[in-house]
């Protein structure tokens, strides 16, 4: 069974977590990833303010990934070449902008945005990876940050197919399970993503991150 390339922790929330997350990537494969929306920012410990996100974003050793929500996300699939850049320093930019899954039209602005500010860009489905739509990552996501872990798992697709993700449910106690029913090949690319399995009382919790590494790598 093929490991993911790489785990995505998804919430970062306070920069006092950086000593151990760096201590942690250098052990592990990781992405950090930090949720945008004005909006939000302050209104919960998942949406920090934007100082705070700027700080940890400006630690440069890790790898980092902002989750676009909100109106910033529904910009950004109107019209790419206006849409507002993403914060300096991740290398991935998630665009949240439907619950629904998205269309080709919306892939394609996708796609179009990464060219733009040259970050890879990552889009939610919620059913079989869309493998013709290329150019953008593709996250299967039922849960949508609510641990809901779907009952079935897509196929990882081909190594030459779009890098795929799965996102639902994943946390300490089920991640080998998880990994067991993807059932990935041998040279087979993909990464998960977890945000409530890996947070105590609404915070990141850096103790069940490692746990999870632990059950994935050894």
């Amino acid at each position: 069974m093929q490991p993911p390339v790489f785990i995505a922790f998804t919430g970062v929330d306070r920069l006092d977590l950086l000593p151990g997350m760096k201590a942690l990537s250098a052990r592990y494969p990781i992405e950090w990833g930090v949720l945008v929306d004005a909006a939000q920012e302050g209104e919960s410990a998942l949406f920090p303010e934007a100082t705070v996100r700027d700080a940890l974003l400006a630690e440069r050793d890790l790898r980092w990934a902002a989750h676009v929500c909100g109106e910033a996300a529904r910009a950004i699939v109107a019209d790419p070449l206006t849409g507002p850049l993403p914060p300096g320093g991740v290398q991935r930019v998630q665009v949240n902008h439907s619950f629904k899954g998205s269309t080709p039209a919306q892939a394609a602005a996708s796609r179009d945005y990464g060219r733009r500010t040259g970050v890879r860009t990552v889009l939610q489905c919620s059913a079989a990876f869309p493998l013709a739509q290329t150019g953008v990552d593709w996250l299967y996501d039922v849960s949508f940050g609510t641990g809901m872990r779907p009952d079935r798992w897509p196929a990882p697709p081909q190594a030459e197919g779009p890098f795929c993700g799965y996102s639902g449910g994943i946390g300490p106690d089920t991640v080998e399970d998880v990994l067991a029913r993807i059932a990935a090949p041998d040279g087979a690319l993909y990464w998960i993503d977890m945000e409530s399995g890996v947070r105590t009382d609404g915070l990141l919790d850096l103790a069940k991150c490692e746990a999870v590494c632990r059950a994935v790598y050894g």
